[in-house]
């Protein structure tokens, strides 16, 4: 098992619209993303965090350059984003 966590500093007047975007391709991950188990929205007062699920390291980084991510995802984000997100991932033992 293995978890992507990804920061993103958004200004609480566009956490509505970064949301909306997690709710969009929440299902798309879901459905089409090899090794996804889950994801889940962590919303902070500094930041909002989207936790994703993996069978594997090697499902999430393939997640980090899959069209999905790079094109739509973040391509819907990047006007909200105060800073870079900072990526992270977890592997199990």
């Amino acid at each position: 098992m293995a978890y992507l966590q990804i920061t993103l500093r958004v200004d609480a007047a566009d956490r509505p619209a970064a949301a909306a975007v997690y709710e969009k391709y929440k299902q798309p991950f879901l459905a089409t993303v090899d090794g996804a188990t889950g994801k889940e929205l962590l919303v902070r007062d500094e930041d909002v965090q989207v936790l994703h699920g993996f069978r594997s390291a090697t499902d999430a980084r393939a997640y980090l350059d899959s069209e999905l991510f790079t094109k739509d995802v973040v391509g819907e984000l990047a006007p909200l984003l105060r800073a870079e997100p900072d990526v992270r991932l977890y592997d199990t033992l």
